[in-house]
């Protein structure tokens, strides 16, 4: 009598089949609709193909393509369609990578020319036809040998570079077949070809092979793909009102900022408005933390290379730093900047009726990202982050994080975003002891715990150097951007022997909170701008309202206006050029100008002025010093 296999599924009830039952089968006999929504499974939380046997007991869980990890096993096997897709089009095409990335999928290619829009279209059409084929995803298992024979074979050379580079122990692999193209993937992917309905071509970059500058650039080509074609045209629409707030273009229009190969790249020049947006949420920054009890700091550019040894940058960021050579003396240009707030905690003895110490610094700091990621103000190589570091004994430590999530709360409100939380564990490659890692991990956890806040756990993602909070701010299309963050850091205080007299006299190591609010001012930014296509709220736009004249005989008045106006303390431009009204209310509309004030024979005769908001809407006229006060009352929130 052959032995039965016990099946467990997701709602408790348990199937007896026989070894060898393929997951599709089991999953056929349970739930023939969870089978249809699905295109693969988990088995003992392992993702596999629906096509996989099952030899012994397992809990057996449906994948269903509309779900994250759906959707990414769907745009893999995308993936791998658009590579046979490119094959079959371009003769001489090598094939590297192609994984399932956050929105898409994308694979890397070697090809002597250059892929343009309408290949992108002949690649797009030759995949449908693939798809409606239906051909079966057919999975094999051979030794890496036959594989790189295999590869060897059909002359793909990045396909054998990642077999000879694979662990000696690795002694076999999967490959992947459909509509007779083979591609070498762990898996899983879905069952058929004809699953594959919904997906659309976007853009071609370049990528270097394996991310390595000193590699052959290849050329990437993005796509994105969903279960259903509803979603795919919500999320081009979505991909669409991105491309109009891309901060990129805003920057420009508005006059904010500049990027420029001659200064090079990575940099950012900011004109006069961008300057002043710039210093408006500085300046508030500045404020808001005097509130809540910090002292403001400011270190140099560059330190010592043997501060960052101590640190143990040196060993483990260094590669993302610049350094300098000072009267032969090494230097590092700061990539952070929580040496120098620790060399103001050393400068003198400090006890317990001393802490907390909150130290902020808007800093500066330099750090070398590659070419290939910089982009726009999102990635840079020069930035100031709104940086503290808290110093506080053990027992402070549950209530200074709560209210820096608090904080942050608070900052998230007033720029009008919502945001989730993320809390990242230790990494491979840290420093620090097991006790003091469990330590500072418990220490955040219990803060949001007490706080009442939902987050997500991370493994592996913290900082080098300890665990920490990441809050991750949604904007008006629900993209998510990193900003804030709370590192809890035991191993630094300890590098640089920072100690505290306690209640009993004798000395006391203190631990340390590394902590942005709003992150990269320069990131923020670019958040910011494309959050609000660039109308900002009236408390943030560089120019609150601009007076328009009629006739060059209004012109004394709009002067004598704007001077009271910025005596007010509100931010005024003329436009008093003889040009048309109509004209002239058109560009500050195109400039998103909160007011726009009309002023003519009335206006003159009347010593007021007559208010337009940028929506379009009239309001009836004011004295001055209405609108001064009518501007102050929309703002006063944020003062």
């Amino acid at each position: 009598m052959v032995q039965k296999i016990r099946i467990t599924f997701p709602d408790g009830t348990e199937a007896f089949h026989r070894p060898g039952v393929t997951v599709r089968e089991a999953l056929a006999a349970w739930n023939e609709p969870k089978l249809a929504a699905a295109v693969a499974a988990k088995v003992n939380r392992f993702a596999v193909d629906l096509a996989a046997p099952l030899d012994s007991d397992a809990a057996v869980e449906p994948i269903a393509a509309d779900s994250a990890e759906g959707l990414a096993i769907l745009r893999h096997s995308m993936a791998h369609v658009m590579a046979q897709a490119v094959q079959d089009t371009f003769a001489g095409v090598q094939v590297s990578i192609g994984p399932a990335i956050e929105d898409g999928f994308y694979y890397d290619f070697e090809y002597a020319e250059s892929f343009t829009p309408q290949d992108l279209e002949r690649i797009e059409s030759r995949m449908r036809e693939i798809a409606a084929s239906d051909h079966p995803f057919a999975r094999r298992e051979v030794s890496r040998e036959e594989a790189i024979a295999l590869f060897g074979t059909k002359g793909e050379r990045y396909k054998v570079e990642l077999l000879n580079d694979l662990p000696a122990d690795v002694k076999t692999v999967s490959l992947y077949q459909q509509n007779g193209y083979t591609d070498l993937c762990r898996g899983p992917h879905i069952p058929r070809t004809g699953m594959i309905r919904a997906f659309k071509l976007l853009n071609v970059a370049g990528a270097y092979w394996r991310g390595d500058e000193r590699n052959k650039m290849l050329q990437r080509i993005y796509g994105t793909g969903f279960a259903t074609q509803e979603a795919l045209d919500e999320h081009l629409r979505l991909l669409e009102e991105a491309r109009k707030r891309d901060h990129r273009r805003l920057g420009r229009e508005l006059d904010l900022f500049q990027l420029s190969d001659e200064a090079g790249p990575g940099l950012v020049i900011f004109h006069p408005k961008g300057t002043l947006l710039r210093t408006l949420i500085e300046d508030w920054e500045r404020k808001e933390h005097l509130k809540r009890g910090y002292d403001m700091v400011m270190g140099p550019q560059i330190l010592k290379v043997d501060l960052w040894k101590q640190s143990g940058h040196f060993d483990h960021y260094r590669e993302n730093m610049y350094f300098t050579e000072v009267d032969e003396q090494m230097y590092g240009i700061k990539p952070m900047n929580c040496l120098s707030h620790m060399l103001v905690y050393k400068a003198k003895i400090r006890s317990y009726r001393d802490l907390p110490l909150r130290y902020f610094e808007l800093g500066t700091v330099h750090r070398h990202e590659k070419a290939g990621v910089l982009h726009g103000l999102m990635r840079v190589r020069q930035f100031t982050q709104d940086d503290a570091h808290i110093l506080c004994t053990p027992d402070q430590l549950n209530a200074e994080i709560r209210a820096i999530a608090d904080f942050v709360g608070y900052a998230m409100g007033i720029f009008g975003f919502e945001y989730e939380v993320e809390l990242s564990t230790r990494p491979e490659n840290s420093i620090g002891s097991d006790a003091d890692w469990a330590l500072a991990t418990s220490a955040l956890e219990g803060a949001l715990r007490d706080n009442g806040m939902t987050y997500e756990v991370n493994e592996g993602d913290g900082a080098f150097y300890g665990p920490k909070i990441d809050f991750k701010l949604k904007d008006a299309l629900k993209r998510k951007w990193q900003c804030a963050t709370i590192q809890c850091d035991f191993t630094l205080p300890e590098r640089f022997d920072l100690s505290y007299i306690g209640e009993d006299g004798a000395k006391h190591r203190p631990v340390m909170l590394h902590r942005v609010i709003l992150g990269a001012i320069e990131r923020f930014m670019g958040v910011l701008i494309e959050h609000y296509t660039g109308a900002f709220p009236l408390w943030l736009s560089p120019v609150q309202a601009v007076l328009l004249t009629v006739t060059d005989k209004h012109i004394p008045f709009g002067e004598e206006v704007r001077k009271r106006l910025l005596a007010a303390g509100i931010r005024a431009e003329g436009d008093f050029r003889n040009e048309k009204l109509g004209y002239k209310i058109r560009e500050a509309q195109l400039q998103k100008t909160p007011f726009m004030l009309v002023i003519g024979d009335r206006e003159v005769a009347s010593c007021q002025v007559s208010p337009r908001q940028r929506d379009g809407q009239n309001l009836a006229s004011l004295s001055v010093e209405a609108f001064i006060d009518l501007v102050r009352e929309r703002c006063a929130q944020f003062k």
